[in-house]
């Protein structure tokens, strides 16, 4: 299969080590919105049974690196995605699997037209992080940048 076959989170499970040893999957990707899930996994839980902080926060960083893909996929030969910063808030108690909903905090527009001028674009993603329940267990933003090549 070759990586315009691929889907993003197909992609991302390939070139990623860490999305494959969470077993993270993948669902809805657009430039707009990601969604990635942690299924339960006794040997991710922490000191309580649930899902370690560590494994939600990768969950959080690989929905927010999803949509980056959808949003700037077509930009790779120019520019590199690179995270810059993170931010991460427990809100809850998270039992069982998880579920990451990125959202993408700039319109894709402004970033390509900053990355034409040569400028080296930031742009946040927001993350919710829930459980089955749809309780909110965790809020997450990762600023990203498009590294361009030269």
């Amino acid at each position: 299969m070759s990586a315009d076959q691929m889907s993003i989170g197909e992609m991302l499970a390939a070139t990623v080590p860490m999305a494959r040893t969470l077993n993270l999957e993948f669902g809805e990707t657009t430039p707009e919105r990601a969604e990635v899930s942690l299924p339960d996994q006794g040997d991710f839980h922490n000191h309580v049974g649930g899902p370690h902080a560590g494994a939600m926060f990768t969950l959080g960083e690989s929905a927010s690196g999803a949509i980056v893909l959808a949003a700037f996929g077509d930009q790779l030969s120019r520019a590199v995605p690179l995270a810059v910063r993170a931010d991460i808030a427990y809100k809850k108690l998270a039992m069982g699997p998880v579920t990451a909903v990125a959202t993408l905090g700039r319109p894709v527009s402004d970033v390509i037209a900053e990355l034409d001028k040569g400028e080296r674009p930031e742009f946040p993603v927001a993350i919710e992080i829930r459980r089955e329940d749809g309780a909110v267990t965790g809020e997450m933003t990762v600023v990203w940048t498009l590294r361009p090549n030269s």
